[in-house]
């Protein structure tokens, strides 16, 4: 296999360091869109919910099928003859500790999403599930199901595709760490032409649609704490300055670099969110809380296979396209951006050490927090204090985390430190897809010019002020379910490259 280097010692000029293919056809699409949604932005609404109707109606299927595949193919590396392979040379070991790992892939991961969704989506199939009666202890029961179902091993198992194939051909072949790079023994030289420029293109466009919904739902969660706390207005005039003042944070993040900046923080984030979730164990029913999350582990453990291929195909609703088949989309198009972040913070380790790790630990993590705030809201709406949250999560989903909040002491300060805790992921989750996109734009130069970590960052900001002000979530919905469809394909074949690849290993 050829390889190919990066120089970065030599003095870099103003566009040395980019990739112009692949900058300037990612940075013209961005820009046309942005004109587009801004301009034109009822228009644009009325696109985004035509998109997303075909796409859930003719796409479904598909969507669920790759999910399920990448998950049977990861599970097929990580306890096959391949699981010792090391992501790097024989003799290299891990760039950062275990407890630095973990807090990375946690907070590139999901953690805006779990926030946002953590209290408001249980709440919501609570009250309409995709069959039978709502605000029952079944509802109860199928809530924290779907929940876990949404935000478990199938997440994480789509980003380790991208993330185990990145690391693989970068780490222990020499090839550039970019999506093209997978391709190699599929269509070998071509990946540095019109080919490999498009699936870097593609990749670009994921990662920043999907980057966008997080920041658009952060912006959405975090105006809803400050009217709780300030009365400040919810709009969404409001909700784009408080993108243009955070992403101004996450740039000055993404110029610090990954150790500097993305490392501390997202440190600084597994403190607050641990702290948060302590605190509203340990003043709630915590032994019920903790029998929940045993028993939901259960549940879910029990119904995954069911659950991976139900299409409802014999009761068609509404209720798939808007949860299933967006949280699969969603993972689909973070998958470049959170794949390729992970690996590059996991040269070293074995392909068995990457996949269990990146796949059980903030799994586990999630569920816990999903029970620990999922539950609390779902044992008060099933007691006699039960109907506030309900109302209040129907009427302005953004706002079920801060009603459950009122329910528990020091409500004011908790809600300010989860405030805090959304602003940081926001922040972490901006300079790591920045720093992603930069990459890939860059040919799989990891120090490129810092001009364009600034751009791209205020990029992501401008198309997240756009989905919103275009259509709000109903927007930021359909540019996921848009941009996952070309790199779902291209991950097929990653898969197939990568598994090709390793059956030529002297094992």
């Amino acid at each position: 296999m050829k390889t190919q280097t990066v120089e970065t010692s030599k003095p870099r000029k103003l566009l040395g360091t980019m990739h112009k293919p692949v900058f300037f056809t990612s940075a013209l699409l961005i820009i046309f869109f942005s004109f587009y949604g801004g301009a034109f932005s009822e228009h644009a609404a009325a696109t985004f919910a035509t998109i997303q109707s075909w796409l859930v109606t003719y796409m479904g299927w598909f969507y669920m099928g790759v999910v399920a595949l990448f998950f049977i193919f990861i599970l097929y590396l990580a306890c096959g003859s391949y699981a010792h392979i090391k992501l790097g040379p024989d003799d290299s070991k891990p760039d950062y500790s275990y407890a630095s790992w973990f807090s990375m892939l946690f907070s590139a991961g999901m953690g805006i999403g779990l926030l946002f969704f953590g209290v408001a989506e249980p709440i919501t199939h609570f009250n309409t599930p995709p069959v039978g009666e709502g605000n029952s202890v079944e509802a109860a029961r199928d809530a924290m199901l779907f929940t876990y179902f949404h935000w478990g091993l199938q997440a994480w198992g789509t980003y380790i595709v991208v993330g185990l194939a990145l690391a693989y051909f970068s780490f222990r072949h020499g090839l550039p760490l970019t999506m093209r790079s997978a391709l190699y023994p599929i269509i070998g030289e071509r990946i540095h032409g019109r080919i490999g420029h498009a699936v870097d293109v593609f990749a670009v466009l994921g990662t920043m649609f999907g980057v966008a919904t997080s920041l658009g739902i952060g912006a959405m969660q975090i105006n809803a704490g400050l009217y709780y706390l300030f009365e400040i207005n919810v709009s969404s005039t409001t909700q784009v300055v408080l993108i243009a003042m955070i992403t101004s944070f996450a740039t000055i993040s993404v110029v610090s670099g990954l150790d500097a900046g993305i490392k501390k923080i997202s440190e600084l984030n597994i403190i607050l969110a641990v702290l948060l979730l302590t605190f509203v164990l340990l003043v709630g029913s915590t032994a019920s809380l903790l029998s929940g999350f045993i028993q939901n582990i259960g549940n879910y453990l029990s119904n995954m296979v069911s659950l991976t291929f139900n299409l409802y195909a014999y009761q068609p609703n509404d209720w798939m396209g808007e949860w299933t088949l967006f949280y699969w989309a969603w993972w689909i198009a973070w998958s470049p951006f959170v794949g390729m972040f992970i690996a590059r913070i996991s040269r070293g380790r074995t392909i068995r050490e990457f996949i269990l790790g990146v796949l059980l630990v903030p799994t586990g993590f999630t569920f816990l927090w999903l029970s620990i705030f999922g539950n609390s809201a779902l044992f008060i709406e099933l007691g006699t204090e039960g109907g506030n949250i309900s109302a209040a999560t129907l009427n302005d989903m953004p706002t079920a985390l801060f009603v459950l909040l009122e329910h528990l002491p020091l409500t004011a300060l908790v809600s300010m430190i989860a405030i805090l805790l959304i602003v940081t992921f926001f922040v972490t989750s901006s300079d790591s897809g920045s720093l992603v996109i930069d990459t890939i734009t860059s040919g799989g130069n990891k120090d490129p010019a810092v001009w364009q970590r600034v751009f791209w960052a205020v990029s992501q900001g401008i198309v997240a002020s756009v989905l919103l002000v275009g259509g709000g979530l109903a927007a930021l919905q359909a540019a996921t379910l848009s941009s996952a469809l070309p790199v779902a394909f291209i991950m097929l074949l990653m898969c197939y490259g990568l598994n090709k690849k390793l059956k030529m290993e002297n094992l």
